[in-house]
């Protein structure tokens, strides 16, 4: 399967682009996002990686000047991850400018599939990426990041700047990526519009509580207005900051305790999952 068979994308206009991988039909299908600069383009995250994000992003012109694909490819091309879990961490491979947070830049440089939650079934690929592909043949690809990130970094497109949040508690590198001049927060797995995942191997309730206090603070500052997430749709200021307001009243010794037993299940699971040799 092509590169752009396995794509698809929209634009969201002022020059943002939203890319999906058609046939990875699951709800931890991770959203990418294209962000076009008068100086760099920056891609957030890079979904599973099994046909080339690159090739796309050219073949279907979307990092072409006025069709001349020479001066596109003069301008710097940036892979920020926004953590790194296999849905969102499995493309980075395939770019050469690879950036994410200090927290979790081990883990991808040594491919550490415990900590990336490789967790990939065939029934959610319904179209094999390549004749006799299998899921259980998957695993994150050791990368070798070149920009370690921050909190308060700025990554400087040209005409627009991404600020690095350091917003950990679904994971311990989680980023989010605001656009303050234009109100919008890509949020990656931070929040998106469903229930947050705070039960895996490094997950820390106590962490999110605090990014969530974060997140009430930009809204209630007025400073975002659109979030692009990880996953799902888009969404405004209000849904935010409910989403945001709800985790933390929920956020009590009963959720602890319960959380508490999914982490451990989970962990066992992605051991033994992660363990196996692929054929």
């Amino acid at each position: 399967m092509s590169a752009l068979e396995w794509y698809a994308h929209k634009s969201l206009g002022d020059g943002i682009f939203w890319i999906q991988e058609r046939f990875y039909e699951s709800g931890n299908r991770a959203n990418i996002w294209l962000v076009r600069g008068s100086e760099q383009d920056v891609v957030i995250d890079t979904g599973l990686g099994l046909r080339s994000l690159p090739e796309y992003l050219y073949s279907s012109g979307l990092l072409q000047d006025c069709g001349a694909k020479e001066d596109a490819a003069r301008r710097p091309l940036l892979a920020v991850a926004t953590h790194v879990h296999f849905d969102h961490s499995g493309g980075l491979y395939q770019f050469d400018r690879v950036a994410v947070h200090h927290a979790e830049a081990e883990a991808l440089a040594r491919g550490d599939n415990f900590e990336t939650v490789t967790w990939l079934s065939d029934s959610e690929v319904v179209r094999a990426p390549s004749p006799g592909w299998r899921a259980r043949q998957f695993r994150v690809q050791a990368v070798q990041p070149t920009l370690i990130l921050q909190d308060g970094d700025v990554i400087n497109l040209g005409d627009r700047q991404l600020t690095v949040m350091h917003m950990p508690g679904h994971s311990r590198g989680s980023i989010c990526l605001h656009d303050k001049d234009r109100k919008i927060l890509f949020s990656g797995d931070v929040v998106y519009d469903g229930s947050f995942i705070d039960w895996l191997p490094y997950s820390r309730i106590n962490d999110y509580v605090g990014t969530c206090e974060r997140l009430i603070e930009l809204v209630d500052r007025g400073l975002v207005e659109k979030v692009l997430p990880g996953h799902f749709n888009t969404f405004g200021a209000e849904r935010l900051f409910r989403l945001a307001s709800n985790y933390i009243s929920k956020a009590g010794i009963c959720h602890k305790v319960s959380t508490f037993a999914m982490r451990s299940l989970a962990s066992l699971a992605l051991r033994v999952t992660n363990s196996r040799t692929s054929p």
